[in-house]
């Protein structure tokens, strides 16, 4: 990163304000998201029909392959979780929402224990779960959590060090 409170700039700007995606989480989510609509479509389709002595009928077909593409859709979603920094803000889109903070807005970068995430406390006492840094991807998240209190220090509140937690 840079030397603490100052800003990055050049090559070191766009490696520091790259996008913080999860490795493992990410893989694993779109391989079952596909794997789910393949055996929703096939099972769907092989169903016995009232013509074949069964009593599945074309609404149930479309139905059951309808909520493949359901939970596939929300594999999907989990997958597409990240952190888009930028000079003047965090994006953060988790599972079900997605926030913008500003730099001065965070005092605190936690990952600590036995949380799957990194979080950030708020200068308004409310907290943000930066579910794209996961503790399963082990040593890059807890660089990619370095990386994250690295901005904070050179963009947050008065580019003083914040506290940061890394366990």
């Amino acid at each position: 990163m840079t030397p603490a409170g100052r800003a990055p700039s050049g090559a070191d700007e766009q490696a520091a304000f790259a996008v913080f995606r999860a490795r493992r989480g990410r893989t694993v989510a779109y391989a079952f998201a596909v794997a789910t609509l393949v055996i929703f479509g096939v099972i769907a389709v092989l169903l016995p029909g009232p013509d074949q002595g069964g009593t599945w009928r074309t609404g149930d077909k479309f139905f059951f392959a309808a909520v493949g593409v359901a939970i596939a859709m929300l594999l999907w979603r989990f997958a597409s979780i990240r952190a888009t920094p930028t000079r003047e803000s965090l994006t953060v889109r988790n599972l079900f929402t997605t926030r913008t903070v500003s730099w001065q807005e965070i005092v605190d970068v936690r990952f600590s224990g036995g949380d799957p995430w990194v979080t950030i406390a708020l200068s308004d006492t409310d907290t943000l779960a930066v579910m794209a840094i996961q503790k399963a991807d082990s040593g890059f998240a807890r660089a990619e959590a370095g990386r994250l209190a690295a901005l904070v220090q050179a963009l947050g509140p008065s580019a003083t060090s914040p506290d940061v937690t890394l366990d």
